[in-house]
């Protein structure tokens, strides 16, 4: 079916010559199921449908390349506010295995966090999830265009203490996780919805072992498919890899192979010029630019631990490609940009470090391109037909003079209206029409209650769920 956008008010189309986005006025768009066909005017096609845009701005899909959204959604209420202060702040050791949904819950988180992330402006998700029954054709049920992304991993970090972190690593069972792993990649690569992808992802820098890199790195070549793993996460990760290999994280990454421009890391705040570890070398932010590696930047779970990169802006006049992930709940990839540009601005300590415009660019250019993908994340003749259409006579949109500005800084998913995912409608007059986000979060709460009633016995303390994560106000 080939569908008209026409004469919207504003859209934001990929300028090829300087490989960004522009703004357009009073411009059609034209596209099916194979593609963008036309911008601006003169179509002289079939048109199946018409949409009048007038009152709308047409913006490309966002590209989220980092979420877990098999197991974050269960955390809200839960570890907005928790680390813990002798691991150096982090959430991860303590309480990232605590609050974990079952596999009767699974499903409704997924689609909690997937039609959140639709009613975002999100087209494009890399989903990092522990595999599950069923993952991908819920995946492809969602409308989405998803990445799939099985992790594993040699195995665990836990600690008994709350001041040291241990790990149990298994070669055998790494292996056959990661062959587990690379043959759900296979089948998504040959889903007949025909959105389904993947991505090689051994889970974290410290939980997989050389071998298994290796092993991870040959086996993402193979499939000229790209490659990521959590590193620069946590001052203990640091600590860690330099008590094993004496180099910082990225370093140890280098040393491998694993950097290169199909690469990426997810968050790399813990570079060895980060002031809070004192490092010697000041050579990793250099290295990822010089290897084409990317960064997946995700700024909400890390400021509410109290730190997160310094800075974005910094990064960027590096040379870094830099995408955007929504790593935690909400699932809302609109306050995820509004919250990249913030936190850049008081680590730079200047408003002049990052633009809102290349904030945008981050979440839909950098994605695509960390992705390896020239198709997504742009409005283009020959690109997918993976659009969003804002609404701007939302009283939160106005007034209109920067549409970008409006949306990122001040109305977010609330102007939404509809999303175009390979040219099918999935959100309509900010609905998702793919899912029921509504008995999902229902789904949800009963889910995160069958967690809660198990949380004390996991926990190195016995600590209970109100210690675990004291409530905001006390309860009578």
């Amino acid at each position: 079916m080939t569908t008209r956008i026409s004469r919207a008010d504003v859209v934001i189309a990929y300028d090829g010559e300087a490989d960004d986005h522009v703004y357009r006025r009073d411009c059609d768009v034209v596209f099916d199921e194979s593609g963008i066909l036309h911008l601006g005017e003169g179509w002289g096609g079939p048109v199946d449908r018409e949409i009048d845009g007038r009152g709308f701005m047409v913006m490309p899909g966002l590209v989220d390349i980092h979420s877990h959204p098999s197991s974050e959604p269960g955390n809200k209420g839960m570890t907005d506010e928790v680390g813990s202060p002798k691991l150096y702040n982090s959430s991860l050791y303590e309480f990232l295995w605590l609050f974990r949904a079952d596999a009767e819950g699974i499903p409704h988180l997924n689609h909690v966090a997937w039609s959140e992330l639709l009613m975002s402006g999100v087209t494009t998700l890399v989903d990092l999830s522990f595999p599950s029954d069923g993952w991908l054709d819920r995946a492809a049920a969602s409308g989405l265009r998803m990445v799939m992304a099985p992790m594993y991993r040699n195995g665990r970090w836990f600690t008994r203490n709350g001041y040291t972190v241990e790990y149990e690593l298994d070669d055998a069972a790494g292996r056959k996780a990661m062959d587990e792993a690379f043959g759900i990649i296979d089948a998504a690569l040959a889903h007949e919805s025909g959105r389904l992808s993947g991505l090689a992802c051994p889970a974290q820098i410290d939980t997989c072992t050389q071998e298994l890199f290796r092993a991870s790195i040959a086996g993402a070549a193979e499939r000229n498919i790209p490659i990521q793993t959590h590193a620069g996460q946590s001052i203990s990760e640091f600590h860690e890899m330099v008590r094993r290999s004496g180099l910082s994280p990225v370093q140890w990454l280098d040393s491998i192979g694993f950097l290169g421009p199909n690469a990426s890391i997810a968050h790399a705040i813990f570079l060895d010029d980060h002031p809070w570890v004192r490092w010697p070398t000041r050579t990793d932010l250099a290295r990822l630019a010089e290897t084409g590696t990317s960064v997946a930047h995700c700024p909400t779970v890390f400021g509410r631990r109290g730190f997160t990169l310094r800075d974005l802006g910094r990064y960027l006049s590096a040379g870094v490609n830099i995408g955007i992930g929504t790593d935690t709940f909400p699932h809302n990839m609109l306050e995820e940009l509004r919250h990249a540009g913030v936190y850049a601005r008081i680590t730079g300590e200047s408003h002049a470090v990052v633009t809102t415009g290349q904030v945008v660019r981050a979440a839909t250019l950098g994605g695509a391109k960390l992705l390896g993908r020239a198709d997504i994340g742009r409005l283009a003749t020959g690109a997918q037909a993976d659009l969003v259409m804002v609404d701007l006579t939302h009283p939160m949109m106005r007034p209109t003079r920067d549409p970008l500005k409006s949306l990122i800084n001040a109305a977010a998913e609330r102007a939404v209206a509809h999303v175009f995912v390979a040219g099918r409608q999935v959100v309509q007059d900010g609905k998702v029409v793919t899912m029921d986000y509504q008995a999902a979060s229902a789904g949800l709460e009963e889910a995160q209650r069958r967690a809660l009633a198990k949380a004390s016995s996991l926990d190195w303390a016995g600590r209970s769920v109100d210690e675990l994560s004291p409530p905001s106000l006390r309860w009578t």
